[in-house]
């Protein structure tokens, strides 16, 4: 059987599911007699069955019989321990599978190669590594959460032709398109927070929500030292958690946060750490040029997708530079151009075809 076809099959159930299963890995699963598949399934949403259980549900009556006698495909290993649902590994051991091929070895302490050795020691043959490194692609927030300790960090931004972020004055400009917006919108619905600094804050008003696409709201994050933001401005509004980064207080007053931390060279890896504990598995910063410069000097990134419009700024304000990233495509967006690097140092490297 063709061991790499069924795998992307599974990637490509597993995202069916993107920005829904965090703080959970997005998972997709195919069942197959004979090279004919009888059943299939993914993770959908957090605290839902997990992909195995629902592609076994799926199985035809008349085809259940052939369980026994089918390859399990997944694109990670099956999980090991009681957590929200009981464990995929113990279910595929009941069910008899004949065999499991695996992309992934889950790096979540309590599974890590524990699902795989359930199976072994069922007698379940286990091939391990299919597509390993578009698999990491497709998980590479849960796997950077898990191994690095922190949330995958998504840097993102607009730039004119002539490589400026905004105007002299810092007024607001939209560079890019519809096209571009309604894509960054849908962005917002996949990662778990968004961030911009206090300029950004004060003088774009922004909302951080995702407005032009359906989906959940990510948590918003204002790096907001002195606590200038007003009140009247829409980062305290109620339409999504927020997250106010200051050095003056700790409080929670309805749905705006205001997480106290001090402000100097360690405030980032503080932040990220926060975040980590809160389970975020992922931030998209969104600016200003300041805040993602300091991103780019710690080398604290993992990817970028930066936005060219065909408009001028001339004398604006510079663009960042991503020191060190690896070019992964470029694409069309309308009528913008839209760049995607990785971070040479990050260990995730985007691969031809998959999705972002």
């Amino acid at each position: 059987m063709n061991h790499e076809a069924y795998i992307m099959q599974c990637f490509g159930l597993a995202q069916r599911a993107k920005g829904h299963t965090a703080p959970n890995p997005m998972v997709g699963a195919v069942l197959v007699h004979n090279d004919r598949v009888i059943g299939e399934g993914w993770h959908h949403y957090y605290g839902a069955d997990h992909a195995e259980v629902n592609c076994l549900k799926c199985v035809a009556d008349a085809d259940k019989h052939l369980i026994p006698e089918s390859t399990m495909y997944v694109n990670l290993e099956p999980c090991a321990h009681f957590g929200m649902t009981p464990p995929c590994a113990e279910r595929l051991v009941h069910e008899k599978v004949k065999q499991v091929v695996i992309s992934n070895k889950d790096p979540f302490e309590r599974v890590d190669g524990k699902g795989i050795s359930i199976l072994k020691e069922a007698g379940i043959a286990v091939q391990t590594g299919v597509l390993e490194k578009e698999g990491l692609w497709v998980n590479r927030r849960f796997f950077c959460f898990h191994k690095q300790k922190r949330p995958y960090i998504i840097l993102k931004w607009a730039q004119s032709a002539d490589g400026f972020i905004a105007p002299p004055d810092r007024s607001r400009l939209q560079i890019t398109g519809i096209e571009a917006k309604t894509l960054v919108h849908k962005w917002r619905t996949e990662e778990a927070a968004i961030m911009v600094g206090t300029t950004t804050a004060l003088h774009d008003n922004p909302e951080l929500t995702a407005r032009l696409y359906d989906g959940k709201q990510p948590l918003r994050i204002v790096l907001d030292k002195d606590l200038k933001t007003p009140h009247t401005h829409h980062v305290y509004d109620n339409k999504a958690a927020t997250w106010i980064i200051n050095e003056q207080k700790e409080t929670l007053q309805g749905n705006v946060h205001s997480v106290q931390l001090p402000f100097y060279e360690g405030l980032l890896p503080a932040l990220m750490q926060r975040l980590y504990d809160a389970k975020m598995l992922s931030v998209i910063v969104e600016g200003g040029p300041s805040l993602l410069n300091s991103f780019i000097t710690a080398g604290l990134w993992d990817e970028g997708r930066i936005f060219t419009g065909d408009s001028l700024i001339p004398g604006g304000i510079p663009a960042p530079v991503l020191n060190g990233g690896v070019p992964a495509f470029n694409t069309k967006v309308g009528g913008d151009q839209l760049q995607v690097c990785v971070n040479a140092a990050s260990g995730y490297r985007y691969a031809s075809g998959m999705e972002l």
